[in-house]
């Protein structure tokens, strides 16, 4: 009798666990074929705010505006640049020099008032949310765990998971970063309404976190999550609380969101802003986390997130890519599709781009050949 009685059950529990296998994937084909169907196509696109539910963050308070360059678009594109302007589908260009707009063009009915996908630039955002959760006390420092926010990862490898595995790419996490799978993970996150959160717990950490790079958009989904149970307040609210409105953001926002129902904000991308404002998050970086004298985030962080982890890849800190071009060293913001703000602290330059298509990379390359093409003819415009 106990023999059939656990027979009973394990068939059951088999019944439940295809039941809700099969309801998530029918949800994610409704999902999938809903958006195919929306935008004509089965990738992401700067436009796709257009087609999801978003959260609006409005503009700052007190809207600040760039100080015009006495040199204001006295410099002309070179030929090369204005190719791969046409050629890549861009939307956006503008150069701050000394903490000035300099340079600035649109493109294809873009302005300086128009929404552009960040994509990937949101991840060191996020970061930056981050450091400042740091320094209000709601998370002790880099190195505490996100089992202690979250209780699913407080055994096996995940134990040692801590937010700043998260924050530079070293979680370990069963994720595939695929932007063309339409069934993988990647895409999911990015298409599914079925619940955010639920599907980053889904995802086991398989490898010994903080060992080594390997980029995750699911990593930073996670710290997302792990600082709203730290802080007990949205992202989005503490976006705007700490940053948008104290830098003077002069437009709002959107953030994409899975659902309105849980509305959980796609963390690893998905901040829907415009050229000036987001130049605006470089400078605060360039700046060491002041904004016209106010402190925003501890300046020892802001070195921290903008110097390599490891050693194996120093082209990456925490939430921020990093390299050099003519002995100059930058960081950098970059988002799918080529979305750029490129920093250079020394000499006090900003290059941000914003586009439809990017380049591929050449072979030893760590990034896309457009990203170099952006520096080199913006340096040429610059030193003419």
């Amino acid at each position: 009798m106990k023999s059939k009685k656990r027979i009973l059950i394990f068939i059951t529990s088999i019944i439940i666990c295809l039941g809700f296998i099969f309801k998530s994937e029918t949800i994610y084909l409704f999902d999938l074929v809903k958006t195919i169907s929306k935008t004509k196509r089965t990738v992401a696109d700067i436009t796709d705010y257009i087609y999801f539910e978003n959260i609006d963050i409005p503009k700052s308070k007190n809207p600040q505006a760039w100080p015009i360059h006495q040199d204001f678009n006295t410099s002309k594109s070179t030929l090369r640049l204005n190719d791969t302007h046409d050629r890549l589908g861009t939307v956006a260009f503008l150069i701050i020099k000394n903490d000035s707009l300099w340079y600035e063009k649109y493109y294809d009915g873009y302005s300086e008032k128009s929404y552009s996908n960040s994509f990937s630039i949101a991840k060191s955002l996020v970061t930056a949310v981050l450091g400042r959760a740091i320094d209000e006390g709601f998370i002790n420092d880099l190195n505490q765990k996100v089992g202690d926010f979250i209780p699913e990862y407080k055994n096996g490898l995940a134990s040692n998971l801590t937010v700043g595995d998260l924050s530079s790419m070293s979680s370990g996490m069963k994720w595939t970063e695929n932007y063309t799978n339409i069934f993988g993970v990647t895409a999911r996150a990015y298409v599914g309404s079925g619940g955010l959160e639920e599907l980053i717990k889904s995802r086991p950490i398989i490898r010994e976190p903080g060992k080594s790079f390997k980029y995750l958009s699911g990593d930073t989904q996670l710290l997302a999550m792990t600082i709203e149970k730290a802080t007990k307040k949205k992202l989005s609210n503490l976006v705007y609380d700490w940053f948008w409105n104290p830098i003077g953001a002069e437009n709002n926002a959107l953030w994409q969101v899975d659902n309105l129902t849980t509305n959980t904000e796609k963390a690893y991308c998905c901040f829907n802003s415009n050229a000036r404002d987001f130049a605006k998050l470089g400078k605060l970086f360039k700046d060491y986390g002041y904004w016209n004298r106010e402190k925003l985030l501890d300046s020892s962080f802001v070195k921290k997130a903008t110097t390599k982890r490891f050693d194996k890849s120093p082209y990456y800190g925490y939430g921020f890519w990093l390299g050099s071009y003519k002995k100059m060293n930058y960081f950098s913001m970059r988002g799918h599709l080529g979305q750029y703000v490129i920093v250079f602290p020394e000499p006090n330059i900003i290059i941000v781009r914003l586009g439809k298509r990017n380049d591929k990379k050449s072979e030893g390359n760590i990034y896309p050949d457009d990203l170099n093409t952006y520096i080199e003819e913006a340096f040429k415009m610059i030193e003419e």
